[in-house]
């Protein structure tokens, strides 16, 4: 806690001490009142601008410091200065002092509660900044709801100050004027509850409701007008309509087909998507031919020498290809249509928001359905650098098209399919020249972690260009060049191949989103709940956003479907509170949860807790005695908020702490856990025992070892 909030927090508890000290609180009763208020109404009628003053100041003080009598106050208010401007003075200090009460809570605990809870109040703020008017004004209606309590809670929230004064003006309002009334006939009141009946409650609740009812009845009518102008068929030939079989597209369909609910899946390329014919399966396949090439490098430290490897490139392609057509049948369109989806292979177009015209070799198919949900993936992206359209250039998607080994490759781009096949190529032989322009490889990981990977990178024979930009690309008599610039300098390197591999863009083109109007920004643009502007069209996987893994598409998956068959009954936000990634190079980098560069980004309190894999007994039996794990947890606590593992088998590991996470497990539960010894496992047992030395209780400590002396006298 700074000087700034100590110093309010310490006259915020002495105006309170004196308060209960002094009793002042025996003022501020109902029998006090009605025996001072002909003395007062006399002080007021000779003194009426600086009673008022006085007054006010007085109220807003006790609002703000929550102090109970806020109630007798307001009594008062209508008892001393009538029902105008006692109104007057009540409704503008009740509501100055709520709004101070709502800042001094957002000084002393928005920070506490933003660090401590960052994903509740992240989602919290979310909510706050779409629909906090409508909740604070029926909160600000209904009396039996607690001011002060409104003011604490509203305070950690991110609802502007602005806005909570206004809406509390006018929502205070209607409860404020009942008591000044009543206070204008203070002699007839024998009790506070005497004022407010069981039936003004109830018509104050039904009051506080309002609008919620109100937004509800908006959302009614918004959803009403999307659909305008549009024919909806009173029956339908399908429950839903899936556009593209890739991860979130196959599983959409899959969960759909379970439920027993009609669905048809449309594909225009290949079953699978990216990830199988594309991306991860033929990816990690030629690392794994990589790795194998690379063996001979360091056998030798086991004592077993290899001579060097000769790399026949057309068949590791061939076995790359030879992957694909194992796992190929695992999404091909028999073992759905066995599952009960109706495949068909053609190009869908979105002509209503319950049609779908379906392009195929036969002709145009239209559908009628209750739902559509868009999962058309991604594709890479080609940077516009001048020349590069001149040149046969390779992309993650047609890279596996490759039958000989390019001698020198170049490599744009410093991501995890950049340095992945960076690494794999660089292994397999080929003089690669990996252009990164920032100033670090893997940018989303901390810079710890990066250098590993870019140290092994140099190690492999990659050569790594950070802070480079490509700014040409020409083609001569002589060969093909890339020009790069460093620091205002340039330079040509030449080279055969060029890959691109700087990002992946959604595909948002050819079937239909401009006609129906449906936004996009970079993704399609969908609430918590995957839906468009149009309800019954979802989206998820890469087109989705905001995450590019196999893993999270089948993920959203799940909640595409279920939202879409199962509203208006029941719909499910999205949960990303926790997810992994990890990038397959050697050494593998693996994260879940904030690493220290998105801690420090959110202003999230956190400490570290590391342990390096250096140390660990079957890293150095293995050879991989390299890399480390990373812990961040809360100052004093044990709680996860994210961990990062660099080292063999790194994307294995990390599912423990994606666990603990997700089901609230601590350090000291990873610390308790029997690990097998010898195992990279024991890393994580190890990173929880570190915790545990950095957080030990030194005074119980010290207590029990005078326990212990005791003992021996």
């Amino acid at each position: 806690m700074n000087f700034k909030r100590g110093m309010l927090l310490a006259v915020i508890v002495m105006l309170i001490a004196v308060f209960f000290m002094f009793d002042i609180g025996q003022y501020l009763t109902l029998e006090s009142l009605k025996a001072h208020q002909q003395g007062l109404a006399e002080y007021i009628h000779s003194n009426w601008l600086q009673a008022f003053i006085v007054y006010f100041v007085i109220y807003v003080t006790a609002t703000a410091l929550s102090l109970p009598g806020a109630i007798i106050l307001t009594l008062g208010a209508g008892a001393l200065f009538g029902l105008g401007f006692g109104l007057l003075l009540a409704s503008f200090a009740s509501t100055i002092g709520a709004t101070l009460a709502f800042l001094v809570s957002r000084f002393l605990l928005r920070d506490w509660v933003k660090s401590t809870f960052s994903e509740r109040i992240k989602a919290i703020d979310k909510g706050v900044e779409k629909d906090g008017p409508f909740y604070l004004l029926s909160l600000r209606l209904v009396p039996i709801f607690p001011f002060f309590v409104i003011n604490l809670v509203m305070g950690v929230t991110s609802i502007k100050t602005v806005t909570y004064y206004l809406v509390s003006q006018v929502g205070m309002l209607t409860g404020t004027a009942v008591y000044v009334n009543a206070g204008t006939q203070l002699a007839e009141i024998e009790a506070v509850s005497d004022i407010v009946s069981r039936d003004l409650i109830l018509s104050f609740v039904l009051l506080g409701i309002f609008p919620i009812i109100a937004k509800l009845m908006l959302n009614f009518i918004k959803q009403k007008r999307v659909y305008r102008g549009w024919k909806k068929p009173k029956t339908f030939d399908r429950n839903m309509v899936v556009i593209g079989a890739g991860s979130a597209g196959l599983v959409t369909a899959y969960i759909a087909a379970a439920v027993k609910a009609s669905v048809t899946l449309v594909e225009k390329h290949k079953m699978g998507g990216d990830c199988l014919n594309t991306g991860c399966v033929p990816s990690k396949s030629l690392l794994h031919a990589s790795k194998l090439a690379h063996t001979h490098k360091v056998s030798a430290n086991a004592g077993v020498n290899y001579q060097a490897p000769e790399v026949d490139f057309k068949a590791v392609m061939n076995q790359v290809h030879s992957v694909i057509k194992t796992i190929e049948p695992h999404d091909s369109i028999e073992r759905y249509e066995s599952l009960g989806v109706k495949v068909i292979t053609g190009s869908a177009t979105i002509v209503s928001p319950w049609q779908v015209d379906i392009h195929t070799a036969d002709g145009i198919q239209s559908l009628t359905t209750k739902n559509i949900v868009i999962a058309t993936g991604a594709s890479a992206f080609v940077p516009p650098i001048p020349g590069l359209k001149d040149i046969d250039y390779l992309t993650a998607d047609n890279l596996w098209d490759l039958t000989e080994q390019p001698k020198r490759l170049v490599v744009l781009g410093g991501g995890p399919i950049g340095s992945e096949l960076s690494q794999a190529f660089g292994r397999l032989g080929t003089q690669v020249t990996q252009v990164e322009m920032l100033p670090q490889l893997l940018a989303k990981e901390d810079p710890d972690a990066a250098q590993y990977l870019y140290d092994q990178l140099i190690k492999d024979g990659v050569d790594v260009r950070l802070n480079t930009t490509a700014t040409a690309i020409e083609k001569t008599a002589e060969g093909k060049f890339i020009v790069l610039e460093k620091d205002g300098k340039q330079e040509k390197l030449p080279f055969d191949e060029i890959l691109i591999a700087v990002g992946r863009i959604a595909n948002l083109k050819g079937f239909g989103l401009e006609k129906l109007d449906i936004e996009t920004n970079r993704v399609v643009v969908t609430n918590e709940m995957l839906q468009t502007k149009y309800p019954n069209i979802l989206a998820a996987g890469d087109v989705a956003g905001p995450y590019q893994f196999t893993h999270t598409a089948a993920h959203q998956a799940w909640y595409a479907a279920v939202n879409a068959l199962f509203r208006p009954f029941k719909t499910f936000k999205v949960d990303y509170r926790v997810i992994p990634w990890a990038t397959f190079t050697d050494p593998e980098i693996a994260t879940v949860g904030l690493n220290e560069q998105a801690a420090k980004e959110q202003g999230i309190a956190y400490e570290v807790t590391k342990y390096d894999i250096g140390g660990l007994d079957r890293a150095l039996t293995d050879d991989h005695a390299r890399g480390f794990v990373k812990v961040l947890t809360p100052p004093g606590k044990d709680k996860i908020l994210g961990a990062t593992i660099v080292g063999a088998q790194a994307g294995e590991l990390i599912a423990e702490f994606v666990l603990a996470m997700k089901y609230n497990l601590g350090m000291n539960k990873i610390l308790g856990t029997i690990h097998i010894y010898p195992t990279m496992a024991e890393a994580s047992k190890y990173a929880a025992g570190n915790w545990k030395k950095a957080n030990a209780p030194e005074k119980l400590l010290a207590f029990v070892e005078r326990f212990h002396t005791w003992r021996r006298s």
